[in-house]
C-alpha cells in the first residue's frame, strides 16, 4: 500500500473525522439557512453570495481540530512509532498524512460552501445570488482553498505541540483572541492586522466584495490582492508545517 492510502486508512479508522465532517457541515449549512429563512423582504439585496459565508469559519474550526487530532492522537497512542519505524525519513509519512488530511478538509469546506450557497437561493429564490462574475465564484468556491490551508496550519501546530488539548487551545487562542485583539494596538495595529494570517486567508475570500452587516468582514487597504493573499496565506501555513516537520524528524517519537 501506498502511504497516502495508509494515512486514509488511518484516518477513518476511527470516528472523529466522520463527526467533525458532519459537524462543520451541518454548522455552517444549518446557520446559513436560519439566516436565509429570517432575512426579510426588504433586506434581500444584501443577501449575496458572500454574505451566504458568512458562517464558513464555524465550519473552518471544527475541521481544524480534526486535522490536530489526525496527529495529536498518534503521539498520544504511540502508533506514531510504528510510522517511523515503517518510514524512518518520517517527511514522507507526514507529508502523506498532510495531503490526505488537508485534502478532506479541502473537500469538506466546497461542500459546506456551496451547500450555504444553494440552500440560500432554495430558500430565497428572488436575492441576488447569481454567480456572474469571478469575485463571486471565488466568494464561494475559494472556500474550500482556505479550509485545506487551515488544515496544514492545524497540523503543524500538532506536529510541534503534540499534545492534544494544548495544540487545540493554541489555535482557538490564536484564532479568536489574538487575531482579534493584535489590530487594536494604537499606531501599528492596522498593519499588523494586514499581515496576520487568517485575515488575509479571509480577504482571498472577501476581496471585492461590498462592505454590508451580514457578510463575512471586509477590511480595506489590504496590500495584496484576493490570490496573493492566497499566496500568502499558503507561505505562512506550509512554512509552519515545515517546521513541525523538522521537529518531528529530530525529536524522539
Amino acid at each position: 500500500m501506498t502511504l497516502l492510502t495508509v494515512e486514509r486508512i488511518k484516518l477513518f479508522s476511527t470516528r472523529s473525522p466522520w463527526w467533525c465532517m458532519i459537524l462543520a457541515t451541518a454548522l455552517t449549512v444549518g446557520l446559513t439557512s436560519l439566516f436565509a429563512a429570517t432575512t426579510r423582504t426588504k433586506d434581500l439585496a444584501d443577501l449575496t453570495p458572500d454574505a451566504t459565508q458568512f458562517a464558513y469559519n464555524f465550519g473552518l474550526v471544527v475541521m481544524m481540530v480534526m486535522s490536530t487530532l489526525a496527529v495529536t492522537t498518534e503521539y498520544r497512542f504511540g502508533t506514531i512509532r510504528s510510522t517511523f519505524l515503517a518510514v524512518p525519513t518520517r517527511t514522507p509519512a507526514l507529508v502523506a498524512k498532510a495531503v490526505v488530511v488537508a485534502s478532506l478538509s479541502g473537500i469538506v469546506g466546497e461542500i459546506t460552501a456551496v451547500g450555504s450557497w444553494g440552500i440560500a437561493r432554495l430558500i430565497q429564490p428572488d436575492a441576488p445570488l447569481a454567480l456572474n462574475t469571478a469575485q463571486e465564484y471565488r466568494n464561494v468556491f475559494g472556500v474550500g482553498l482556505v479550509y485545506l490551508l487551515a488544515s496544514v496550519f492545524a497540523m503543524a501546530v500538532g506536529l510541534i505541540v503534540r499534545q492534544s488539548a494544548g495544540a487545540i487551545v493554541i489555535e482557538l487562542i490564536y484564532l479568536f483572541l489574538l487575531e482579534n485583539l493584535l489590530p487594536v494596538i494604537p499606531r501599528i495595529g492596522d498593519s499588523i492586522q494586514h499581515w496576520l494570517p487568517f485575515t488575509v486567508g479571509d480577504n482571498f475570500i472577501v476581496a471585492g466584495a461590498v462592505r454590508h452587516s451580514d457578510g463575512p468582514p471586509v477590511i480595506d487597504n489590504m496590500p495584496l490582492g484576493p490570490w496573493g493573499s492566497l499566496l500568502y496565506f499558503a507561505a505562512v501555513c506550509i512554512g509552519l508545517f515545515v517546521i513541525g516537520t523538522v521537529l518531528a524528524r529530530r525529536r524522539d517519537a
